[in-house]
């Protein structure tokens, strides 16, 4: 951060553009942020992560559904097909649990 004494202003060196580059919407990759995050929450949390990520997209598909939607951009297309692969991940996450917990409970106690 610099100090500008003719405004009296900080002025940050974040956000500024690269005049050399020619004008046009510069790529924002904050999926691939948003993605690794997910990925480290899923590490850190195992299936408990997932069950919950899942339960969220069972919750928004069954709604889109309710609304309307037929057709998904998920490459299953078909959000019946949608449902059902998240319904499965969500059982597995749930079966998942217990055993995770026990294999942490083994690792912490020795």
């Amino acid at each position: 951060m610099t100090h500008d004494a003719s405004t009296g202003s900080a002025t940050h060196k974040l956000n500024q553009r690269d005049p050399s580059v020619p004008d046009a919407k510069p790529y924002d990759p904050l999926r691939l942020c948003v993605f690794t995050t997910i990925a480290l929450i899923s590490c850190i949390l195992g299936p408990i992560a997932v069950l919950a990520f899942a339960l969220i997209a069972i919750a928004g598909y069954a709604k889109a559904r309710r609304g309307g939607l037929l057709r998904s951009r998920c490459k299953l297309g078909d959000t019946r097909l949608v449902l059902a692969y998240l319904s499965v991940i969500a059982v597995a996450a749930a079966v998942a649990i217990p055993f995770w917990v026990m294999l942490w409970m083994r690792m912490l106690g020795g």
